[in-house]
This record gives C-alpha cells, structure tokens and sequence, in this order.
C-alpha cells in the first residue's frame, strides 16, 4: 500500500492536505474498478484504504449501463464520516476516474476521451449519469460549498463539465481537477521560445476571435447565445493541477499566461483575448474541415478562472508526469496562481 500515509491526521484548512485527500479518492476509483475487474474476494479488495484511512465512506458507486453485466466503475460518492461547519471539509466528495488500462474498461474509457476531442463528452450516457449524481447531492445537502467534485484526466474533464454546469445555476462546487485535458496543440511543450510562444497564441486569438465575429454577423445559431456563458460563470474557481512535462494538460499554463500578458498590454488585445478565450481554435478547424459531430461553442476545457496549481519538479516521463500519484507527495514545489476572468 502506498499514498499519502504521511497524513495521519487531516488539516482541513491546509490546501496540501485537501489535494492528497482529493487526489486519494479519485485513485480509489481506479482501484474500485480493478478490484471489481479482478474479482476480488471482499476480504482481498485493495481500494477500502484509499477512502477509509481518511474517514470516509463509500456511499454509491457510480457505474455504465447498471442493467448490464458488463457494466464498469467510473465514479463514486463519498460521505465524510466526521464533517462540522466549523472548518473546510466537504460531508460529500464526488469522485471520477481516468482512462483505465483493464479489458472491461478500455474501450468504453477510450471511446470517451474521443468524445472530449470532438467537444462530445455532455452528449454521453455517462457524463449523464454524473451530471446527475452531481444534482442529487446538492440538492440534497442544499449547501454547495459541502460537495466537492475531483477526478484525473476523463475523470477531470467529467468534472470539469459538471462544475461548469453546476456554475450556471450559481452553483460554485468546490473542484480538484488533476491533469485535465486541454484539447489544443502542446505550445508549451513543442516551443521553447517563450517570445515565439506567444506571438503563436497571439496569432491564434485574433484568427479565432475574428471566426467567431463573422460567423456570429452571418447568422451561425452556434454562437447565438455563447457570448454569456464564460462570464456567467467566472466567479468559479477550481483548483487545477498540471504538471508542465504532461501534453495532455500543460496548454493551461499558457493559455492562463497569454490571457493576463495580453490584459496587461492594452490597446485592445485584452478584448481579442477575451473574446478568443470562448472559443477553440481546433474546434474551428475541425469544423472547417467537414469533421462530424464537432461542436465549437463553449468548449469544455476552457475555463474563465481557475486556481492553476504547476508542479514545478516534473519527472522525466510522460506517464509519471500525468500521473495523479504526484499530487500527494509531501515534497512537492508547487507554483500556484489564481486568475480570475474579469
């Protein structure tokens, strides 16, 4: 057994410890689905620990197709055994997993990160189910500030959206986003130059933002009502976990950079920016380029603030860095900004 068994007791108020504990019940969905893959015998489950060494208890899983014998784990609730008002902690933490590399759960898994891709992921059976469990409990609990939401990777991207939904009803989840998909090229990774950088996104913004300008004056329903969304939810703030060494979500380091570089340079470029940050450039292309099914409005990884948490002691590979094992060592330096869209 391993994670972070440094933390004997649990400071609430600590963000360190919030993260291990958030990053621990998002693991223990990744085990919950093994064990059950693996046939476990009750006695011999491996995931237990990973919820009940910090007080927490399985509440219900959440699972694909629950008629079919062939159903998989992705997600589960947790309620806090010891939860008060007089500190941080949630009385409910909602938790999904990433992509598993198990037979039962591959394809359905990867058939999903397709869909975050192509800007799919609302359409599916189970951001559904998610969307819905997410409603129930807090509607249940009425306060929101007691439900929190955490996942890695597809399971960051499933929580990324039922934050966001949840924000439009002025809903602000507590959420831990480990490692979550930016769907757009790696600059941060495949340039070095950080001038050239961005002078790229720049380009970027004003090609999208004026895309976005003539398609809206030529009557594209796409972009009728998505000039409201990004600030209707900007007082949401979830905390974002990337590692710059993993491709799959270091772009938030420069996307959130270009935005406050170019607010800060004036003469307008903070309004192309702003515009721009609404959109996804890929999207555009795709969409040019005859791709069914995409949609290019109101983008799922895009977010108009969020508390970046950078880890700035990457290890060398790729699957270490896009690991959620990271985010509970107690050694780490971390470098964390808060932006706030304005």
């Amino acid at each position: 057994m391993y994670g972070p068994l440094h933390l004997t007791s649990v400071d609430w108020n600590n963000e360190h410890h919030r993260r291990s504990v958030a990053a621990s019940l998002a693991y223990g969905v990744y085990i919950l689905e093994s064990d059950r893959q693996r046939k476990h015998r009750r006695s011999e489950l491996l995931a237990p620990p990973w919820w009940e060494f910090f007080y927490f208890k399985l509440l219900r899983q959440l699972v694909d197709d629950e008629d079919d014998d062939h159903f998989t784990i992705f997600g589960a609730i947790f309620e806090y055994k010891k939860s008060n008002s007089f500190d941080r902690s949630p009385h409910y933490v909602i938790a999904f997993r990433g992509t598993l590399m198990e037979p039962d759960s591959f394809v359905r898994d990867l058939e999903l990160d397709v869909q975050i891709i192509l800007n799919g992921l609302r359409k599916t059976n189970r951001f559904g189910i998610a969307m819905k469990a997410v409603q129930d409990m807090v509607d249940l609990i009425g306060d929101c500030s007691r439900v929190w939401i955490t996942g890695h990777s597809l399971g960051a991207a499933m929580a990324t959206l039922a934050g966001k939904n949840m924000a439009k009803k002025g809903k602000f989840l507590e959420a831990f986003l480990f490692n979550p998909p930016f769907i757009s090229a790696p600059i941060e990774r495949i340039f070095k130059d950080k001038k050239l950088n961005h002078r790229i996104r720049f380009a970027g913004s004003v090609f999208t933002a004026g895309f976005a300008i003539t398609s809206a004056l030529n009557g594209d329903e796409r972009f009728k009502d998505n000039n409201n969304w990004f600030s209707a939810i900007s007082g949401w703030i979830p905390w974002v976990f990337v590692n710059r060494v993993d491709y799959v979500c270091s772009e938030y380091i420069g996307y959130f950079e270009h935005r406050k570089k170019m607010d800060e340079i004036g003469f307008g470029a903070g309004a192309i920016v702003k515009l721009a940050a609404k959109y996804s450039l890929g999207g555009f292309v795709m969409s040019m380029a005859g791709i069914k099914g995409v949609e290019i409005e109101e983008p799922l990884h895009l977010l108009p603030s969020a508390n970046l948490i950078v880890n700035l002691n990457p290890p060398l590979k790729f699957l270490q860095a896009h690991g959620l094992c990271q985010w509970w060592r107690p050694d780490l330096n971390l470098k964390c900004t808060v932006y706030k869209y304005k």
